[in-house]
């Protein structure tokens, strides 16, 4: 059904004709090397495709226990692979052909990080340095913390910058985004413009141009998965529960912004949303925004009061 071979096959169609990002193409492999494990341990003499799907759907729900979104995703990499078969060879056919799963993807809405939270994790990690040295770990945390605020990249954006990323007297980072979109971020705010001139300049004097723009301890190009240690161990140390997520600072960046009136098709382009109905999510976030200080206010507490 599906094998080493095609599997590298159809890694190999997608990164090449089609131009996929390498984190998508590492999901896609570990995707079908799921599946290949399932299926040779599980096959039966007389099962079709559509009944190993089904199966398969069966054996992710109950022996694995995964989140419906993993689910998602897994059966989409299959769609994905056995649509590409059907391209390369007519005398294939999809096993997906007439048959219906319900994988309905559930209502979330995302969670930003509130001002006073914002608040409370920036002055703790300020607090950490005081030195000038821009190799200090907490200052480049505290750097990139702030970009992610202002900005709205993802996580794996920002720690896959390179120092010929920033351009423009260091004002404008060119960022690529999923499906290899590319577009260009702004860094807006003055105070946090001269720390990152500064901080450039240095990765300017110590690297080529080409190299990583954010450096772990030992010079190598810091991952996202060092970051979220160090976004962690920071909100344990400010009281901050549960712990943050470099996402949820898109989720606040995006949420602010429409708070502040900010026109949702400019939001939009600066998160890189390929549609704006993702966008759109985020006035549901502000909308619960608006009720908390409706209620807050209790106009007809006030009245009440006022005329009793």
């Amino acid at each position: 059904m599906i094998n080493e071979i095609s599997s590298q096959q159809f890694l190999n169609y997608c990164r090449d004709q089609i131009g996929l990002s390498e984190n998508t193409i590492r999901a896609y492999e570990q995707d079908l090397k799921v599946f290949r494990d399932f299926a040779r341990s599980s096959s039966e003499m007389g099962d079709d495709q559509q009944q190993q799907l089904l199966k398969y759907l069966r054996y992710l729900r109950s022996a694995r226990l995964a989140s419906l979104a993993t689910i998602r995703r897994r059966f989409s990499t299959l769609r994905c692979f056995f649509k590409w078969q059907e391209h390369i060879n007519y005398k294939i056919f999809s096993p997906f052909h007439r048959l219906r799963l319900e994988l309905k993807r559930p209502t979330h809405l995302p969670r930003p990080v509130d001002r006073t939270t914002l608040q409370v994790l920036f002055r703790a990690i300020h607090c950490e340095f005081g030195s000038n040295s821009h190799t200090k770990t907490a200052q480049i945390t505290y750097l990139m913390l702030r970009l992610l605020i202002v900005t709205g990249m993802r996580i794996g954006e920002i720690t896959g910058l390179n120092i010929n990323s920033v351009f423009s007297s260091d004002t404008k980072i060119r960022v690529q985004g999923k499906g290899n979109r590319e577009r260009v971020v702004h860094v807006s705010n003055q105070h946090l413009l001269l720390d990152f001139q500064k901080f450039v300049s240095w990765r300017r004097l110590t690297d080529e141009p080409s190299t990583h723009l954010f450096p772990n301890l030992c010079g190598e190009r810091l991952t996202p998965t060092a970051f979220r240690k160090r976004l962690r161990q920071i909100s344990a140390e400010a009281g901050i529960r549960p712990h943050l997520t470099p996402h949820q600072f898109r989720h606040s960046t995006a949420t602010l912004l429409i708070e502040e009136g900010i026109d949702m098709r400019i939001v939009q382009r600066l998160l890189g949303h390929a549609s704006i109905a993702t966008t759109e999510i985020y006035t549901k976030v502000s909308d619960q925004t608006l009720l908390a200080a409706v209620q807050r206010a209790d106009i007809l507490r006030q009245v009440e009061y006022q005329t009793g």
